[in-house]
């Protein structure tokens, strides 16, 4: 099976300067534009499903890569980004220190949760049950549109790779697992 991690295209919170995580925010005209940039860029790749957050910003760009069919989106609730802020999601983040600074300071650490967040275990159980269903059906080349945070849990916790730094708006990441493990492709 190969599959391609992919992150949303830029989103209104990214530019808003708000804490996103479980927000439900909309692509920006440049996150559109990046999502159809992609699309064209795995066009040849023979894509057979493309699985998504329910987030807008994540489907939009889903529906991107496969806007002739609809049919080929499957919409994985449990893919969605960690509702890490909690009380913070949506929140303006200069508004968030003034207003919460003990709050803003508890997310120097993920294993933090926040009130009304989702705890760092919690948000790996579910990723996790979301790999096993995506990895267990029946396609050779699929592609999921998730969040940062999603596919960075992918990569420390089910990948075993250590941590991603940073994975930019619509970059992807190409795994393969011809040879029975996980294996990260090279950049094309």
């Amino acid at each position: 099976m190969k599959i391609f991690l992919i992150r949303h295209g830029e989103s209104t919170s990214d530019i808003e300067n708000r804490y996103g995580g479980d927000y439900d925010d909309a692509l920006t005209e440049k996150g559109e534009d990046q999502a159809k940039k992609l699309a064209k860029e795995l066009e040849d790749e023979g894509i057979e499903v493309v699985y998504s957050s329910p987030r807008i910003r994540a489907l939009s760009t889903a529906q991107k890569l496969f806007s002739q069919s609809k049919d080929k989106i499957v919409i994985m609730p449990n893919f969605r980004e960690r509702n890490y802020y909690g009380s913070l999601t949506g929140m303006k983040k200069d508004e968030a220190v003034d207003r919460f600074p003990d709050l803003v300071e508890l997310l120097e650490d993920r294993n933090n949760t926040l009130p009304n967040g989702e705890s760092y275990t919690e948000f790996s159980k579910r990723i996790k049950a979301a790999w096993n269903q995506m990895t267990t059906a029946p396609y050779k080349i699929v592609a999921l549109v998730a969040h940062a945070g999603s596919i960075r849990c992918i990569y420390r916790e089910i990948l075993h790779k250590g941590e991603l730094e940073n994975i930019g708006d619509c970059e992807f990441i190409s795994l393969s697992n011809d040879s029975g493990d996980w294996k990260v492709l090279p950049p094309r």
